[in-house]
């Protein structure tokens, strides 16, 4: 089931972020992940819109929308490869027309799973928080009109 965060949820999602961040940016010193855990906690969360997918009355990912942007969408890593990022990536499409991202080009497993997924690289530049090269991807909600 995907819901609305709320206050009790915030544990849980910054435990699967700092996980899943470690397991899928293993290029990023893990000490960088673990200093950034109390701006996700007090800053880049509460700015966001943010939906939590729960199974057996536990989270185990989550999105953040800010905006248009896809500010982040994790899934707890034993649990990866389920569909619960598809089921996540699908509901957070529905909340918008287009969609906008950032993922490590190193990140290769993120890259191809938003391709997949209707995503295109529309920029690469590098990340001014770690130095590494990133693309900035974009979804675009395919809405076509016949007469």
């Amino acid at each position: 089931m995907i819901r609305t965060c709320i206050h009790k949820d915030m544990d849980a999602v910054l435990d699967i972020w700092l996980a899943a961040s470690i397991k899928a940016h293993n290029f990023v010193d893990p000490a960088f992940w673990q200093s950034q855990v109390e701006s996700m906690r007090h800053t880049y969360l509460p700015a966001s819109e943010v939906a939590v997918y729960e199974r057996n009355s536990l989270v185990v990912g989550f999105y953040a929308l800010h905006g248009n942007t896809l500010a982040a969408i994790f899934v707890q890593p034993e649990l990866q490869g389920q569909g619960i990022g598809k089921a996540l990536l699908a509901h957070a499409k529905s909340q918008r027309t287009e969609l906008v991202l950032n993922v490590y080009k190193e990140n290769k497993a993120s890259c191809r799973f938003y391709l997949a997924q209707g995503f295109q690289v529309i920029s690469e530049q590098k990340d001014e928080h770690t130095g590494h090269p990133e693309y900035t991807m974009r979804y675009t909600s395919q809405q076509v009109a016949q007469s």
